[in-house]
């Protein structure tokens, strides 16, 4: 897309937000909540709940990800930030657990985890031009590495599984293999 810009989600976006992720919350009323909240919060929260959520994050600032436009309109996310900011990505026994070089604490290690585009747009390979604002994001913004744990393969390119991003979109962009705990779901990172 021509006139795709990538913008980080601060609160005067926060309308855009919740437009592109519709009444529902995306990803059966997630409103990106899988990695911020414990799993018993989380299920303890209806849609309402996990939005609202959501929104006094963005409020308290900085910015937890990235907005794609298209014109006046947001077709994309992708959730970026210190590993810190999404807890849940770091427990014991994911695919995303940390490395000792690359503790979740130490605010210059930044993780990728979540990618949400509106249905009509998805396989279009806009996730790599928002890998690429987030790269740049990530760069601007203090951040030694950035590391992602994507799925390698996906029964069509417009799976809801695949809103940790695929595999082959980031070692394109430069992201190595740095660990593999599960099959099919490396951890990838990106040496800034």
């Amino acid at each position: 897309m021509e006139t795709l810009q990538i913008h980080p989600l601060t609160p005067d976006r926060a309308a855009d937000f919740t437009d592109l992720f519709g009444p529902q919350g995306a990803c059966y009323s997630c409103w990106c909540s899988y990695f911020r909240l414990p799993p018993k919060v989380r299920q303890a929260l209806d849609g309402d709940g996990k939005r609202d959520h959501m929104l006094a994050r963005i409020a308290a600032g900085p910015p937890p990800g990235l907005l794609a436009y298209d014109g006046a309109q947001a077709i994309g996310w992708m959730q970026i930030g210190p590993r810190a900011d999404v807890p849940q990505w770091n427990n014991p026994n994911r695919s995303s657990t940390p490395l000792p070089d690359a503790p979740a604490d130490d605010p210059g290690v930044w993780a990728i985890s979540c990618f949400f585009f509106r249905p009509k747009l998805r396989g279009r390979g806009l996730s790599g031009a928002m890998l690429a604002g987030g790269i740049a994001h990530a760069r601007a913004h203090g951040a030694r590495l950035i590391e992602a744990s994507p799925m390698d393969r996906a029964k069509q390119s417009k799976s809801i599984g695949l809103f940790v991003g695929s595999t082959s979109t980031f070692l394109r962009a430069g992201f190595a293999e740095v660990a593999c705990r599960k099959e099919g779901r490396p951890l990838l990172r990106l040496v800034l």
